[in-house]
């Protein structure tokens, strides 16, 4: 651990603009004090999905006898689900409440994932974090809803309602104007209801090691490496570039005179997952002003540990321009990659979460027996 009197590779990044959010969340994490002392280092808040839950309740007994007693309860799976997990994020966000407190409601989040099953059905989307939220009742909560069309039309009716949301499974572009327009345009709603823009808060969440991952394998295929490993970082800074466009227009002046506050884009998925790259690349290369990084726990102890504290975003963007623009010349649509990089992450949270719901019911036939 850092000493006391030394400023934390996390409170640096927060000096810079960047809040350090962390990818993960487990009982025994939050049990333990790790999170507590994760806190008190400068860690400014927490993101989860159904996947993260699934490794936590599946694969270890941290859940069992909270798992006994709800069974004991004769609580129907769906029930037991929502009260494991909106125990740990209760527990989670009241820990994060004295950063939200601080930080003016700009941080101290944890982020709770709407049913992934729901991903292309607005008004069951909106239905659910209706539920969600009335469960939850904690106001540094964000609830993430997928950037599909069925979510982007989701997203802008519950900002309009003044919840804050996380627009998660960004990969493009093309989904980043979907997003910031939808967040102007629920804030618009809530203006004209004479809501309280200052209390809503939002991040865009834009996916980057999945992006070379699958590009990287193009780039193999007609036997281009040297673009290989830049491609998300490039696509991450064109998305920043055009956030610094969109929370400058005149449009969200007129909001902001209103007193909201800008959707930070927040950068997920930053692991790396070739070990020929530095573990830190998608952290070194993608700090800047008024952004959140959120990442595994292994993430952040490398950052922890040699992470580069500076601002890059903004450094060599039409480098980043020039390296996208090769991308299109050799053939290799981007366009096209990240859409079916958005209908896999929905089908990878769709298939862990049910996992999750069978581990659960096999689980609660286990106890049942145990009971009979």
């Amino acid at each position: 651990m850092t000493k006391l009197n030394q400023t934390t590779k996390l409170q640096q990044a927060t000096a810079l603009g960047q809040s350090i959010w962390l990818d993960y969340i487990r009982r025994s994490f939050i049990q333990s004090g790790e999170l507590q002392a994760l806190i008190d280092e400068g860690l400014r808040g927490i993101t989860s999905n159904p996947s993260i839950f699934s490794e936590a309740i599946v694969n270890n007994a941290d859940y069992d006898d909270a798992l006994r007693d709800l069974v004991a309860d004769d609580k129907s799976v769906g029930e037991i689900y929502e009260a494991l997990v909106i125990e740990d994020i209760r527990t989670a966000a009241d820990l994060l409440r004295p950063v939200y407190d601080e930080s003016g409601g700009n941080d101290g989040y944890i982020s709770l994932e709407a049913n992934p099953n729901l991903a292309y059905d607005t008004l069951g989307t909106i239905e659910e974090i209706h539920h969600l939220r009335g469960l939850v009742d904690r106001p540094n909560v964000m609830y993430k809803v997928p950037s599909t069309g069925a979510g982007i039309a989701a997203i802008a009716t519950l900002l309009g309602e003044g919840i804050n949301i996380n627009v998660t499974l960004m990969f493009s572009l093309t989904h980043y104007e979907a997003v910031a327009e939808a967040y102007l345009r629920g804030l618009e709603r809530l203006a004209a209801d004479k809501g309280d823009l200052s209390k809503v808060a939002s991040v865009a969440s834009f996916f980057v090691s999945r992006v070379d991952t699958a590009i990287d394998k193009k780039l193999d295929d007609v036997g281009n490496q040297a673009l290989q490993g830049k491609i998300g970082i490039a696509n991450a800074k064109m998305a920043y570039a055009r956030y610094l466009s969109v929370f400058s227009s005149y449009r969200w002046q007129q909001l902001e005179a209103h007193g909201a506050r800008p959707q930070r884009i927040l950068y997920g998925s930053t692991s790396s997952k070739n070990p020929a790259y530095p573990d830190t690349i998608y952290v070194d290369n993608l700090m800047g002003a008024n952004t959140v990084n959120t990442m595994p726990l292994a993430t952040l102890e490398a950052l922890r540990d040699h992470g580069v504290v500076a601002s890059g975003l903004t450094a060599n963007l039409d480098q980043a321009r020039n390296e996208l623009n090769q991308l299109a010349k050799l053939g290799i649509n981007l366009e096209v990659i990240t859409q079916h990089l958005q209908d896999e992450g929905v089908q990878k949270f769709a298939k862990d979460f049910s996992k999750l719901s069978d581990a659960i019911s096999q689980k609660r036939e286990q106890f049942e027996r145990q009971y009979a």
